[in-house]
């Protein structure tokens, strides 16, 4: 008898939990969904990527020191830039460059994974950064240059790692100071 109401209760508990998130897929966030971007360039026309359109820069042409926030402890920046990038804006256009960790993350898609696993997705290719801690020691990193649709709100990207797996991170880019 008491296996059967703990049981019960469990299941309750299921019930509340899946009722509570809605019924969406684990890891979406349908409070503030928003469509995805497809990529840089227009995507081609087998695809029903929704695309965002990005505003243009409220700020002027420029490079800029920003600070970039990431959604993972598995999609950060490097420790040495202490959380900052650098944005260039061009033409009204912006795009932040960041230093990553290590080699790692091999390439980086402005959209979400399911869009950058599709034959053609346009993937950004990885710089080599040298990157040199406060202790002095350097090392060569991959870094990468992402589009920015707007300042200060998340948007989405995709990474995909030495072990083939693309998987869906949000990105933010706020605070910028004109650079020295």
């Amino acid at each position: 008898m008491k296996t059967a109401r703990i049981l019960a209760l469990l299941l309750a508990l299921c019930c509340l939990c899946l009722a509570a998130c809605g019924g969406a897929p684990a890891g979406t966030d349908t409070a503030n969904a928003s469509p995805e971007p497809s990529g840089e360039a227009p995507a081609p026309a087998e695809s029903t990527a929704p695309a965002i359109s990005p505003q243009s820069a409220p700020i002027p042409d420029g490079v800029y020191t920003v600070d970039v926030d990431t959604d993972s402890s598995m999609f950060h920046l490097n420790e040495a830039t202490e959380g900052k990038g650098t944005l260039t804006v061009e033409n009204g256009k912006m795009t932040v460059h960041i230093s990553m960790p290590s080699k790692k993350i091999e390439n980086i898609f402005f959209g979400s994974a399911a869009d950058a696993a599709k034959e053609g997705a346009q993937l950004l290719q990885p710089t080599l950064d040298t990157v040199t801690y406060k202790d002095g020691e350097s090392e060569e990193v991959y870094g990468f240059d992402i589009p920015v649709p707007y300042l200060d709100e998340e948007f989405g990207c995709a990474i995909i790692g030495t072990h083939g797996n693309w998987y869906d991170h949000k990105i933010s880019v706020s605070n910028p100071v004109p650079a020295e």
